[in-house]
Formats: C-alpha cells, sequence, structure tokens
C-alpha cells in the first residue's frame, strides 16, 4: 500500500506540474532526423491558405546531404536536394499581385535559392571578387613555363601570410597537397582562370516601400568578405552595397527608430527615422494586370479544325480501343524491362531475402567533376547487415575515381546510409559511359 501511495503521488506532481507549464507538449519526436540552427528556421504561410509550415534548411546528417524541407505539423511535405550547405533562410513577398503568397529563399554558399509554391523558381549568384594581382601573376608565370610547382609553392605561401586580398580556392587546393601532386596540379589549372567567390554567411529581409506586414521585401544578404547587398525582389539586381561591418537599430539619444551602421574603414553611420515619413503605397498596380481583363481575339474555326471534331466524334470508340492497346502494351514492354533488369540485378531492390537491399545513386555537378553519392538502406525488419563491401566498376580511359572502394558499415534496418565519391571525366569529347556499382568476391 505504501508503495502504492508513493506512485499516486508521483503521478499527482507529474500532472500538476504540467497543468502549471506555461508550454503544451505539441510534439516530440527524437528521430525527427532534422540538423540544422536558427538561422535556417522559417515559419511562414507558404500556401496562403492561413496556415503556417515550418520550412527548414537541414545540413544533413554530419554535415552531408544538404536539403530543404517543408514540414506540415510533424510530417514532411516537400523535400529538395541543396548543392552546399545552407546559412540561412527567409520568406518574404517578392510583388503585389494575387495571390499574396509569400516567397522561400535559401542562402546556400555564394547563391540564394528562391522558391515559388515549393518549386525551384530563381538562383542568384554573388558576383566575383576581383583576384590578388600578384597571385595571378603567379599562375600566369606558370603558365608560360617561368617558373615551376616549388617556386610556386614558396611565392604562393608568402603572399597567404602577407597579403590583404586572400588567395582563391584554386591556390589554396595547391597548397594542400603533397610535394609529389604539386606538379600535376600545377599542370591541370594553370590555364584556368583565377577566380574568387565570396559566400553568404546571414540573410534577412527588409520592407521595400511600406511597413506593412504584407509590404513587399527585398532580401538583404551578409557576405564573409564583409559587405552588405539588398537585393530587389523582383528584378534581383543590387540595389545597395556597402563594406558594412556592424548594424544596430533602436532608441538613441531621444529618437526611437535610429540606425547605427560602422563600416570596414571604421566609418560611423547614424541614420534617423523622420516622424513625419509615410510610407506610401508604391507605383506598382495591385490586383491582376490589366491585361488580364482584356479580350483575346481567337481566330475562327478552320475547315481542318471542324472535320478532325467531326472525325473525333464519329470514331470516337476506335481511337479510345487504338489508346488502350498501345497502354496495354507499353505496360507489356515495361513488365519484361523490369523482369530483365531482376535477372541481370540491375535493379535498385535487392530480389532475395539473404541481402535485403535497397541502393540509390544521385550524381551531382555540371563537369567535368561530378560528385558521386550512394544511399544504401537496410530493408529487412530486425537484422542488420555487417561486413558489406562496395565498389564501383567503370571504364578507366573514361573516368578517374579517387575512391572506388567502400567498407560499408553496420547497417541498421531503416536507416539511409551515403557513401560519397568524386567522379572525374578524362574525355575531353563528351563521351560518356556506365558506372556499375558492384559487391567484390573474396
Amino acid at each position: 500500500m505504501a508503495a502504492a501511495s508513493s506512485s499516486d503521488s508521483e503521478g499527482g506532481r507529474a500532472e500538476s506540474s504540467e497543468a502549471s507549464s506555461k508550454w503544451l507538449d505539441a510534439h516530440y519526436d527524437p528521430m525527427a532526423n532534422i540538423h540544422t540552427f536558427s538561422a535556417c528556421l522559417v515559419l511562414a504561410d507558404l500556401h496562403g491558405d492561413g496556415e503556417y509550415k515550418l520550412a527548414v534548411g537541414d545540413l544533413g546528417p554530419s554535415g552531408r546531404q544538404p536539403c530543404l524541407k517543408v514540414l506540415k505539423g510533424p510530417t514532411v511535405l516537400a523535400e529538395s536536394a541543396l548543392p552546399a550547405l545552407p546559412a540561412a533562410a527567409a520568406a518574404f513577398l517578392m510583388g503585389q499581385h494575387e495571390p499574396r503568397t509569400p516567397a522561400l529563399a535559401l542562402a546556400s554558399g555564394p547563391c540564394v535559392y528562391v522558391y515559388k509554391n515549393l518549386r525551384p523558381y530563381f538562383k542568384f549568384s554573388l558576383p566575383q571578387l576581383p583576384p590578388n594581382p600578384l597571385e595571378q601573376d603567379l599562375w600566369n608565370q606558370a603558365k608560360e613555363d617561368q617558373i615551376n610547382h616549388l617556386t610556386l609553392k614558396e611565392m604562393l605561401e608568402g603572399i597567404r601570410e602577407k597579403a590583404e586580398v586572400p588567395l582563391s580556392v584554386q591556390s589554396l587546393r595547391f597548397l594542400q597537397l603533397e610535394l609529389s601532386e604539386m606538379e600535376a596540379f600545377v599542370n591541370q589549372h594553370k590555364s584556368k582562370p583565377i577566380k574568387r567567390q565570396a559566400v553568404i554567411t546571414t540573410m534577412t529581409t527588409l520592407k521595400k516601400n511600406m511597413a506593412d506586414e504584407d509590404a513587399m521585401s527585398c532580401l538583404v544578404l551578409g557576405t564573409e568578405n564583409k559587405e552588405l547587398l539588398v537585393l530587389d525582389p523582383e528584378a534581383f539586381t543590387i540595389l545597395a552595397k556597402d563594406a558594412v561591418t556592424s548594424l544596430c537599430f533602436g532608441r538613441y539619444g531621444r529618437e526611437d527608430n535610429t540606425l547605427i551602421v560602422t563600416t570596414r574603414g571604421g566609418g560611423l553611420i547614424i541614420k534617423i527615422l523622420k516622424r513625419t515619413a509615410v510610407f506610401a503605397e508604391g507605383a506598382g498596380e495591385v490586383g491582376p494586370p490589366p491585361a488580364q481583363a482584356m479580350k483575346l481575339n481567337v481566330p475562327r474555326k478552320t475547315r481542318l479544325y471542324v472535320d478532325q471534331t467531326l472525325r473525333e466524334r464519329e470514331a470516337g470508340t476506335a481511337m479510345h480501343r487504338t489508346f488502350q492497346t498501345d497502354l496495354y502494351l507499353l505496360r507489356l514492354r515495361a513488365a519484361r524491362a523490369y523482369v530483365r533488369a531482376l535477372e541481370s540485378s540491375l535493379n535498385p531492390v535487392s530480389a532475395t531475402a539473404r541481402e535485403p537491399l535497397k541502393l540509390h545513386a544521385v550524381v551531382q555537378g555540371l563537369g567535368p567533376t561530378f560528385k558521386l553519392t550512394l544511399h544504401l538502406q537496410n530493408t529487412s525488419t530486425a537484422r542488420p547487415i555487417l561486413g558489406l563491401l562496395v565498389c564501383f566498376l567503370y571504364n578507366e580511359v573514361l573516368y578517374a575515381l579517387p575512391r572506388a572502394f567502400f567498407k560499408v558499415p553496420l547497417l541498421v534496418p531503416g536507416l539511409n546510409y551515403p557513401l560519397e565519391t568524386f567522379v572525374e571525366s578524362l574525355s575531353d569529347k563528351g563521351i560518356s559511359d556506365i558506372i556499375k556499382v558492384g559487391h567484390p568476391l573474396v
């Protein structure tokens, strides 16, 4: 009885604590597989139905497989892969036309990906930065074979330590190589132009014409090289650009709306919003465009159109039977192709219960270097798979793979395991071939 009384008292305290809490536990899922941070979370009414969705810039497990996820309650509504890790996300209205549904912007690397209705709409890339002139001169000398790779290494190391302008990614990759690999790298890249690209580190929105909640907004981007860019929401052009190092907005002195800005050169800018400022409506018209109300000049029905209509009316049954015959033939060919895939072990899902595996390959990139990601999943209900080996079979004349053999870790049922490698196309004639995934015999 004492034990029962103790249990009842503990349950009563838990109920009392839950009743006095200011929060309701709506959902809890420790296995939701979401890896992100605050700047990549956005709550927005993406469909204009009054129901707000959660947009997540997901880094993926261990910083791999970045993607954009949109959740409705605990359910993932949409998912799109990203080419680089996300840095920030924001929702904003691009125009005044109906329906007033916000767009979703996601900053990733040097680009901003804009989605409308959960579909890719526009991609904005940061302008390239001017390279270090000393670095450019060194690579030009290497191109003319005036200096060797050892001299190039020493000179680039001196520039990296003293120069104010950072080195390009090409030079940094070169300095990370072993001495035995540097000469081949120089021969491969000495003819390529030096490029230095900025990276977006933060992003927010700024009202363009009005301060209303549903007003059109501009995207404000902060870059790694301490620049602040303001993008036009309609044309996606840069409206303002400044090397800003910090921003602060609030009450200063006796003024409530004060913006304080410091610049890279040590400058201080203080802007006070006028008390008489009126945010008037922009020049753009609200609602559908005038062309929508114009009557279309529909051409007259031709004799050919009338004859075709009569033919479809008279031979409708025969046309439907022909369509059904072609549909059955298509299904038959698909079934035969599936059987051939099962017989030659080319199907992505194992047909035997001895090795319950599901395989999915994804290729990313525009070439000549591609990223090949192989996704493995154990489809069994309870049995893990251990000691699996995977290798890629390819034509060594056409492709080069720095990592063509994997020792797969323990595969837990139901989880997705990505295996990544890079593929370099060696052919300059655009010739392609099949890369097969196999299990080596040991």
